[in-house]
């Protein structure tokens, strides 16, 4: 049997347990191709995965990575618009069941049996993954295999949050709570995309500023020199803010709420800082406020916002680039949080006619 280099575990731990493994080359479906990764990026999901927590079954060693781009090595007997060869992107997403009542209904986000590579099954820090069809998009020959790696979770996300869920207007004012994060740097730059103005955004270093100015903010907010939220309410003459992107939860929720205006918007796709925290319902009620969580996004979601990448009217932000052999050290810089957008794997894997061999 083939074997190829992955980064994997085999107990969960920190970025210590993470090591550079021979296993073998995973076997395809026929409605399945094999993918040669060129690139895979790193999200915070990662260190949870690999960290763990209760009821996560994992069938160890486990591959992490949710995000990857490649070159097609395989495919399956009953695939059709790919072959050998082909360059393409993959969303993260996983819906298992086409006839899932979701999934009809074009929520494949929102399937029963939701799962995403790197989480709930092995995922791209590896030479070769198996993928299905339906999540493989064309790469454009012009993008180079890091951008598309970098750009698939946190665009996607960005974009069903801000988007399709949180249904942003042109000039709606918007509050992006984080400013050097994946997510938050797709956020923003979708909300200057979508017309809203103006765009403030809370960060905790000049340098993280500087890049959410760069990205188009309007107006910079450091932490560290003031209470942010009531800066908001103040730099709005009392008004509050339209809609507010916050993932980091219990540190920033209650401060988010009341930046928000009468009507306002509160999206949310993660919690960081952590899950569990009190509201004062007071503002929910009084303000009539609409808390609207979201979770990846639709395929719908993906192509269109890769279609915008691949345009080049959205661009992920790529702090460092690692081999594959350094995936511990990356995943030890991401656990620091010194980190401008993403992390990326350079990986490069055999070719399909060395993988016939």
């Amino acid at each position: 049997m083939a074997e190829m280099k992955a980064l994997a575990f085999e107990q969960h731990g920190g970025p210590e347990q993470a090591g550079l493994l021979d296993l073998p080359v995973p076997p395809i479906g026929r409605h399945e191709v094999l993918l040669s990764v060129r690139a895979a990026a790193l999200n915070r999901l990662d260190l949870w995965v690999l960290e763990g927590w209760p009821g996560l079954r994992l069938k160890l060693p486990h591959i992490l990575g949710a995000d990857g781009a490649g070159t097609v090595a395989a495919v399956g007997e009953d695939v059709d618009r790919f072959r050998a060869g082909d360059r393409v992107a993959v969303n993260p997403t996983i819906c298992n069941d086409p006839a899932d009542r979701f999934a009809r209904l074009g929520f494949d986000n929102m399937c029963d049996d939701f799962a995403l590579f790197g989480e709930h099954i092995d995922g791209f820090f590896a030479e070769f993954a198996a993928v299905p069809e339906r999540n493989l998009l064309p790469l454009p020959d012009h993008v180079p295999f890091a951008a598309a790696a970098a750009a698939s979770l946190v665009f996607v996300t960005a974009w069903h949050s801000l988007i399709t869920r949180g249904g942003l207007r042109a000039g709606e004012s918007v509050l992006v709570v984080g400013a050097g994060g994946g997510v938050n740097t797709a956020a923003i730059q979708i909300a200057r995309l979508a017309g809203a103005r103006p765009i403030f955004v809370v960060g905790s270093s000049a340098a993280k500023l500087a890049l959410a100015r760069d990205l188009g903010a309007d107006v910079l907010i450091n932490r560290n020199e003031v209470d942010w939220s009531r800066e908001v309410y103040r730099l709005t003459e009392r008004r509050g803010v339209d809609v507010v992107v916050d993932n980091v939860g219990a540190a920033t929720f209650a401060q988010s709420l009341r930046a928000l205006r009468r009507g306002g918007r509160l999206v949310t796709v993660g919690n960081s800082s952590g899950p569990r925290f009190e509201l004062d319902n007071r503002y929910l009620f009084g303000k009539h406020l609409t808390i609207i969580g979201s979770t990846m996004g639709t395929s719908a979601d993906y192509e269109t916002v890769m279609g915008l990448v691949f345009a080049g009217r959205l661009r992920p932000i790529i702090d460092t680039v690692y081999p594959l052999a350094d995936g511990a050290i990356a995943l030890e810089q991401l656990r620091a949080g010194d980190v401008l957008g993403k992390i990326v794997l350079e990986i490069t894997g055999d070719s399909a006619a060395d993988l016939a061999q």
